[in-house]
Protein backbone atom coordinates (compact mmCIF):
# COMPACT_ATOMS: atom_id res chain seq x y z
CA UNK A 1 0.00 0.00 0.00
CA UNK A 2 1.27 3.46 -0.89
CA UNK A 3 2.11 5.81 1.98
CA UNK A 4 1.43 9.88 1.58
CA UNK A 5 4.04 11.67 3.69
CA UNK A 6 2.73 14.45 5.57
CA UNK A 7 5.11 17.11 3.75
CA UNK A 8 4.29 15.09 0.29
CA UNK A 9 3.05 18.01 -2.28
CA UNK A 10 0.63 18.18 -5.71
CA UNK A 11 0.31 19.98 -8.18
CA UNK A 12 -3.37 21.06 -7.72
CA UNK A 13 -2.43 22.34 -4.63
CA UNK A 14 0.58 24.25 -5.92
CA UNK A 15 -1.62 25.76 -8.70
CA UNK A 16 -4.53 26.81 -6.16
CA UNK A 17 -1.48 28.06 -5.08
CA UNK A 18 -0.44 30.17 -7.87
CA UNK A 19 -3.73 31.55 -9.05
CA UNK A 20 -4.15 33.09 -5.32
CA UNK A 21 -0.84 34.72 -5.61
CA UNK A 22 -1.52 36.44 -8.66
CA UNK A 23 -5.09 37.25 -8.21
CA UNK A 24 -4.47 38.11 -4.37
CA UNK A 25 -8.30 36.50 -3.50
CA UNK A 26 -9.85 33.59 -3.42
CA UNK A 27 -12.56 34.87 -4.82
CA UNK A 28 -11.16 35.47 -8.45
CA UNK A 29 -8.72 32.33 -7.85
CA UNK A 30 -11.53 30.26 -7.55
CA UNK A 31 -13.26 31.86 -11.08
CA UNK A 32 -10.09 31.05 -12.73
CA UNK A 33 -9.80 27.58 -11.69
CA UNK A 34 -12.89 26.74 -11.72
CA UNK A 35 -13.60 25.63 -8.28
CA UNK A 36 -15.94 27.22 -5.27
CA UNK A 37 -14.05 29.72 -2.92
CA UNK A 38 -14.05 27.58 -0.19
CA UNK A 39 -12.46 24.78 -1.91
CA UNK A 40 -9.66 27.48 -2.72
CA UNK A 41 -9.71 28.33 0.78
CA UNK A 42 -9.38 24.78 2.10
CA UNK A 43 -6.29 23.99 -0.34
CA UNK A 44 -4.50 27.02 0.85
CA UNK A 45 -4.90 25.92 4.51
CA UNK A 46 -3.82 22.01 3.18
CA UNK A 47 -0.92 23.48 1.88
CA UNK A 48 0.59 26.18 4.65
CA UNK A 49 0.03 22.93 7.39
CA UNK A 50 2.09 20.39 5.09
CA UNK A 51 4.99 22.92 4.66
CA UNK A 52 4.21 24.29 8.53
CA UNK A 53 4.27 27.95 7.27
CA UNK A 54 2.11 30.81 7.29
CA UNK A 55 1.17 31.97 2.93
CA UNK A 56 -0.88 34.51 3.44
CA UNK A 57 -1.93 37.33 6.26
CA UNK A 58 -5.96 37.52 6.56
CA UNK A 59 -6.82 41.43 6.06
CA UNK A 60 -9.86 43.46 5.10
CA UNK A 61 -7.97 43.80 1.87
CA UNK A 62 -8.16 40.29 1.23
CA UNK A 63 -4.68 38.18 1.55
CA UNK A 64 -1.26 39.60 2.03
CA UNK A 65 1.79 37.22 0.93
CA UNK A 66 4.43 36.92 3.36
CA UNK A 67 7.83 36.75 2.70
CA UNK A 68 7.73 32.71 2.60
CA UNK A 69 5.04 32.85 0.20
CA UNK A 70 6.83 35.05 -2.54
CA UNK A 71 9.43 33.42 -2.49
CA UNK A 72 7.72 30.00 -2.83
CA UNK A 73 6.18 31.43 -5.73
CA UNK A 74 9.24 32.40 -7.32
CA UNK A 75 9.99 28.37 -7.31
CA UNK A 76 6.41 27.27 -8.44
CA UNK A 77 5.71 29.58 -11.26
CA UNK A 78 8.49 27.91 -13.97
CA UNK A 79 6.71 24.75 -12.23
CA UNK A 80 3.25 26.48 -13.20
CA UNK A 81 3.82 28.07 -16.65
CA UNK A 82 4.93 24.86 -17.91
CA UNK A 83 1.62 22.93 -16.46
CA UNK A 84 -0.30 25.51 -18.43
CA UNK A 85 2.03 25.45 -21.42
CA UNK A 86 0.78 21.37 -21.79
CA UNK A 87 -2.40 22.13 -21.35
CA UNK A 88 -2.09 24.57 -23.77
CA UNK A 89 -0.72 21.81 -25.67
CA UNK A 90 -3.42 19.32 -24.94
CA UNK A 91 -5.87 21.30 -26.45
CA UNK A 92 -4.49 21.88 -29.30
CA UNK A 93 -3.58 18.15 -30.22
CA UNK A 94 -8.02 17.69 -29.21
CA UNK A 95 -9.02 20.62 -31.77
CA UNK A 96 -9.01 20.70 -35.50
CA UNK A 97 -7.74 24.77 -35.14
CA UNK A 98 -4.76 24.13 -33.88
CA UNK A 99 -1.41 22.29 -34.03
CA UNK A 100 0.63 20.53 -37.37
CA UNK A 101 -0.35 19.20 -40.46
CA UNK A 102 1.98 17.01 -42.15
CA UNK A 103 1.07 15.86 -45.50
CA UNK A 104 2.63 14.41 -48.48
CA UNK A 105 1.32 13.55 -51.31
CA UNK A 106 1.91 12.01 -55.52
CA UNK A 107 2.11 14.93 -58.05
CA UNK A 108 -2.00 13.25 -59.41
CA UNK A 109 -3.34 14.82 -56.12
CA UNK A 110 -0.81 16.97 -55.16
CA UNK A 111 -0.92 19.49 -57.86
CA UNK A 112 -4.43 19.67 -58.07
CA UNK A 113 -7.13 19.20 -55.47
CA UNK A 114 -5.16 19.35 -52.56
CA UNK A 115 -4.00 23.18 -52.95
CA UNK A 116 -7.15 23.92 -53.62
CA UNK A 117 -8.94 22.05 -50.37
CA UNK A 118 -5.92 23.48 -48.29
CA UNK A 119 -6.60 27.03 -48.69
CA UNK A 120 -10.51 26.17 -47.91
CA UNK A 121 -9.49 24.23 -44.78
CA UNK A 122 -6.81 26.66 -43.14
CA UNK A 123 -9.75 29.68 -43.37
CA UNK A 124 -10.21 30.55 -39.95
CA UNK A 125 -7.66 28.26 -38.78
CA UNK A 126 -4.75 30.86 -38.12
CA UNK A 127 -3.45 28.32 -35.68
CA UNK A 128 -2.59 25.50 -37.77
CA UNK A 129 1.07 25.29 -39.28
CA UNK A 130 1.48 23.08 -42.63
CA UNK A 131 4.41 20.95 -43.90
CA UNK A 132 3.34 19.69 -47.24
CA UNK A 133 5.29 18.33 -49.75
CA UNK A 134 4.88 16.14 -53.50
CA UNK A 135 6.77 13.17 -54.35
CA UNK A 136 6.59 9.71 -55.81
CA UNK A 137 4.52 6.89 -54.90
CA UNK A 138 7.82 5.57 -53.26
CA UNK A 139 8.95 8.09 -51.71
CA UNK A 140 5.97 9.22 -50.51
CA UNK A 141 5.32 5.27 -48.75
CA UNK A 142 8.59 5.47 -47.08
CA UNK A 143 7.59 9.03 -45.31
CA UNK A 144 4.38 7.87 -44.03
CA UNK A 145 5.87 4.77 -42.67
CA UNK A 146 8.81 6.49 -41.08
CA UNK A 147 6.58 9.28 -39.65
CA UNK A 148 8.05 11.87 -41.50
CA UNK A 149 4.36 12.82 -42.26
CA UNK A 150 1.28 12.29 -40.83
CA UNK A 151 -0.81 11.41 -44.33
CA UNK A 152 -0.24 10.69 -47.82
CA UNK A 153 -2.60 11.07 -50.61
CA UNK A 154 -2.18 8.91 -54.06
CA UNK A 155 -3.77 7.21 -57.00
CA UNK A 156 -4.05 3.50 -57.31
CA UNK A 157 -3.10 1.99 -53.64
CA UNK A 158 -5.37 -0.47 -52.60
CA UNK A 159 -3.63 -2.09 -49.68
CA UNK A 160 -0.16 -1.95 -48.47
CA UNK A 161 1.49 -4.23 -45.50
CA UNK A 162 2.61 -1.03 -43.10
CA UNK A 163 -0.08 1.44 -44.17
CA UNK A 164 -3.43 1.61 -43.80
CA UNK A 165 -5.20 2.85 -46.84
CA UNK A 166 -8.67 4.97 -46.56
CA UNK A 167 -10.36 5.29 -50.15
CA UNK A 168 -11.85 8.90 -50.85
CA UNK A 169 -12.87 8.81 -54.26
CA UNK A 170 -13.14 7.02 -57.85
CA UNK A 171 -13.39 8.04 -61.18
CA UNK A 172 -12.17 6.76 -64.39
CA UNK A 173 -9.10 7.66 -66.58
CA UNK A 174 -9.91 10.59 -69.08
CA UNK A 175 -7.60 11.62 -72.67
CA UNK A 176 -6.41 15.25 -72.80
CA UNK A 177 -5.55 16.64 -76.06
CA UNK A 178 -5.51 19.90 -78.38
CA UNK A 179 -8.90 21.17 -78.85
CA UNK A 180 -7.71 21.09 -82.83
CA UNK A 181 -6.69 17.76 -82.66
CA UNK A 182 -8.24 15.05 -84.74
CA UNK A 183 -10.01 13.18 -82.00
CA UNK A 184 -11.15 16.08 -80.47
CA UNK A 185 -14.49 15.48 -82.25
CA UNK A 186 -14.96 11.89 -80.70
CA UNK A 187 -16.81 11.46 -77.46
CA UNK A 188 -14.42 8.83 -76.84
CA UNK A 189 -11.13 7.85 -77.47
CA UNK A 190 -10.17 4.02 -76.98
CA UNK A 191 -6.08 2.84 -77.53
CA UNK A 192 -6.82 1.86 -81.30
CA UNK A 193 -8.16 5.51 -81.97
CA UNK A 194 -4.61 6.57 -80.67
CA UNK A 195 -2.92 4.27 -82.61
CA UNK A 196 -2.40 6.37 -85.59
CA UNK A 197 -1.55 9.41 -83.24
CA UNK A 198 1.05 10.71 -81.05
CA UNK A 199 1.28 9.36 -77.80
CA UNK A 200 2.62 10.82 -74.32
CA UNK A 201 3.18 7.99 -72.30
CA UNK A 202 3.27 7.68 -68.04
CA UNK A 203 6.43 5.32 -68.55
CA UNK A 204 9.35 6.61 -67.16
CA UNK A 205 8.04 5.36 -63.20
CA UNK A 206 8.10 1.92 -63.61
CA UNK A 207 6.27 1.58 -60.20
CA UNK A 208 3.21 3.96 -61.04
CA UNK A 209 -0.05 2.47 -60.96
CA UNK A 210 -1.53 4.69 -63.09
CA UNK A 211 1.14 3.69 -66.11
CA UNK A 212 0.53 0.12 -65.51
CA UNK A 213 -3.50 0.58 -65.73
CA UNK A 214 -3.20 2.20 -69.18
CA UNK A 215 -0.52 -0.19 -70.32
CA UNK A 216 -2.82 -2.82 -69.27
CA UNK A 217 -5.83 -0.92 -71.62
CA UNK A 218 -3.80 -1.17 -74.51
CA UNK A 219 -3.20 -5.07 -74.34
CA UNK A 220 -6.74 -5.59 -73.39
CA UNK A 221 -7.51 -3.67 -76.69
CA UNK A 222 -4.91 -5.86 -78.51
CA UNK A 223 -3.01 -2.39 -79.67
CA UNK A 224 0.79 -1.92 -79.27
CA UNK A 225 1.37 0.67 -76.48
CA UNK A 226 3.39 3.07 -78.44
CA UNK A 227 4.71 6.18 -77.05
CA UNK A 228 6.23 9.32 -78.98
CA UNK A 229 7.19 11.03 -75.57
CA UNK A 230 7.35 8.94 -72.50
CA UNK A 231 7.08 11.10 -69.29
CA UNK A 232 7.12 10.83 -65.35
CA UNK A 233 3.85 12.12 -64.27
CA UNK A 234 0.17 12.86 -65.79
CA UNK A 235 0.55 16.59 -64.95
CA UNK A 236 3.63 16.88 -66.96
CA UNK A 237 2.03 14.75 -70.00
CA UNK A 238 -0.97 17.11 -69.77
CA UNK A 239 1.46 20.18 -70.24
CA UNK A 240 3.05 18.50 -73.37
CA UNK A 241 -0.60 17.75 -74.44
CA UNK A 242 -1.56 21.30 -74.15
CA UNK A 243 1.85 22.13 -76.45
CA UNK A 244 0.36 20.26 -78.77
CA UNK A 245 2.62 17.21 -78.52
CA UNK A 246 -0.19 14.39 -79.08
CA UNK A 247 -2.95 12.75 -76.71
CA UNK A 248 -2.02 12.19 -72.44
CA UNK A 249 -4.00 9.59 -71.11
CA UNK A 250 -4.08 10.57 -67.58
CA UNK A 251 -5.84 10.39 -64.37
CA UNK A 252 -9.76 11.91 -63.66
CA UNK A 253 -8.46 14.79 -61.41
CA UNK A 254 -5.60 15.75 -63.54
CA UNK A 255 -7.95 15.83 -66.42
CA UNK A 256 -10.36 17.92 -65.10
CA UNK A 257 -7.80 20.58 -63.25
CA UNK A 258 -6.23 20.39 -66.84
CA UNK A 259 -9.32 21.67 -69.16
CA UNK A 260 -8.69 25.06 -70.73
CA UNK A 261 -9.55 26.32 -73.75
CA UNK A 262 -7.03 24.70 -75.83
CA UNK A 263 -7.02 21.70 -73.69
CA UNK A 264 -9.84 19.39 -73.39
CA UNK A 265 -10.99 16.10 -72.14
CA UNK A 266 -12.60 12.94 -73.17
CA UNK A 267 -13.24 9.60 -71.83
CA UNK A 268 -10.66 7.30 -72.36
CA UNK A 269 -12.14 3.76 -73.07
CA UNK A 270 -12.19 0.53 -72.19
CA UNK A 271 -12.77 2.51 -68.89
CA UNK A 272 -9.98 2.30 -66.42
CA UNK A 273 -11.20 3.38 -63.04
CA UNK A 274 -9.34 4.14 -60.80
CA UNK A 275 -8.98 5.26 -56.61
CA UNK A 276 -7.74 8.10 -54.87
CA UNK A 277 -6.70 7.11 -51.22
CA UNK A 278 -5.33 8.78 -48.11
CA UNK A 279 -2.53 6.65 -46.59
CA UNK A 280 -1.51 6.68 -42.72
CA UNK A 281 1.11 4.45 -41.02
CA UNK A 282 -0.68 1.40 -39.58
CA UNK A 283 -2.51 1.28 -36.23
CA UNK A 284 -1.85 5.31 -35.85
CA UNK A 285 -4.10 7.58 -33.87
CA UNK A 286 -4.34 10.38 -36.02
CA UNK A 287 -4.07 14.32 -34.55
CA UNK A 288 -7.63 15.64 -34.93
CA UNK A 289 -6.71 18.62 -37.17
CA UNK A 290 -5.08 15.34 -39.68
CA UNK A 291 -8.71 13.53 -39.54
CA UNK A 292 -10.64 17.05 -40.60
CA UNK A 293 -8.17 17.61 -43.20
CA UNK A 294 -8.93 14.07 -44.09
CA UNK A 295 -12.85 14.66 -44.66
CA UNK A 296 -11.87 18.22 -46.54
CA UNK A 297 -10.09 16.46 -49.39
CA UNK A 298 -12.73 13.84 -49.74
CA UNK A 299 -15.40 16.89 -49.70
CA UNK A 300 -13.12 18.69 -51.88
CA UNK A 301 -13.27 15.46 -54.16
CA UNK A 302 -17.02 14.90 -54.30
CA UNK A 303 -17.62 18.03 -55.92
CA UNK A 304 -15.77 16.90 -58.65
CA UNK A 305 -17.51 15.22 -61.44
CA UNK A 306 -17.33 11.66 -61.16
CA UNK A 307 -16.41 10.32 -65.44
Amino acid sequence: MKIERKNDLSLRLLEVFGAVMRTQTTVVAAEELGLSQPAVSNAIRSLEKRLGMTLFERSNRGLLPTAEARLLFEEVEPVYMMMRGIERRIRDIKSTHDGYLRIVATPPLGHTVIPLALKRFLKGRSGVRVTYDVRRLDTTLAAIETNQFDVGFMFGLEQHPACDVMPLYEGAMACVLKADHALAAQDSISPDDIRCHNLIGIGLDIDSPLGAMIRAAFVSSRVPHETNIEVRYCHTAAVLADAGLGVAVVDPLTAHYSRSVELVSRPFVPETRVVASAIVRQGRTLPKVTEAFIEEIRRALNEIPIP
